[in-house]
């Protein structure tokens, strides 16, 4: 007696659009998502950049409120120096009409130089040395110098990750699609590098040279 056989099994095809999906899928997980995590890594630093920046701004606005009450307290008495306050007054126009953080970052140091002089040449008027106004508002300068040098070095140190970020190969090509630029630091110029140090302070007066005595003639 012949032992019935099941009917050979056929395998079922693929369907067609299985492959199409699966390399979608290949290219979306090894390029794509790589793609997205360093644009959003480029968009944090950014961020980061920005709010650090927005830190040191806030800072230097400060010194640029103070110093036309220190030129107010100082300019009458300071009558041979008139040349460093149209130049404090052209950095102060030149950091009002800044629109970009590179021109807001020169303006700022154009500012801090010539603010800087001004201190200098007070060293020279003894006469400011027992104004209380003028201490005080020396007082708050020093203070929002350090307070500047703080923010600049902070910011300096986020710009410069975001900078190397979006010059490494292929971060680049994607900074250079979706614009983003690097950022200024923020480098101090040779006058504005360290705290000004005005002394106001006593010193000693010169004693003014007196005529010797005249003996009447006989």
């Amino acid at each position: 007696m012949a032992i019935p056989t099941s009917p050979p099994t056929t395998a079922k095809p693929r369907p067609r659009w299985l492959i199409p999906v699966a390399v979608v899928a290949g290219v979306f997980v090894l390029i794509v998502l790589p793609l997205i995590a360093s644009y959003n890594g480029m968009v944090n630093k950014q961020q980061a950049v920005d709010q650090k920046f927005a830190d040191l701004d806030a800072t230097l606005q400060r010194r640029h409120d103070l110093i036309p009450q220190l030129v107010g307290a100082v300019k009458g008495i300071l009558g041979q120096e008139q040349k460093v306050f149209g130049d404090i007054a052209e950095a102060r126009t030149h950091y009002a009409g800044a629109t970009s953080d590179t021109d807001k970052v020169a303006a700022s140091n154009q500012e801090g130089s010539a603010l800087a002089r001004l201190l200098v040449i007070m060293e020279n008027y003894p006469q400011l040395q027992s104004a209380t106004n003028v201490q005080d508002l020396q007082t708050q300068i020093e203070g929002t110098e350090n307070r500047i040098n703080v923010a600049r070095q902070d910011y300096n140190a986020v710009a410069t990750q975001y900078n190397t970020s979006i010059r490494r190969f292929p971060r680049s090509l994607l900074a250079g699609m979706f614009g983003f630029d690097k950022k200024a630091l923020f480098s101090a110029t040779t006058e504005s590098r360290d705290v000004p140090n005005v002394d106001l302070g006593p010193t000693p007066s010169v004693p003014t040279p007196t005529a010797p005595p005249t003996t009447a003639k006989p």
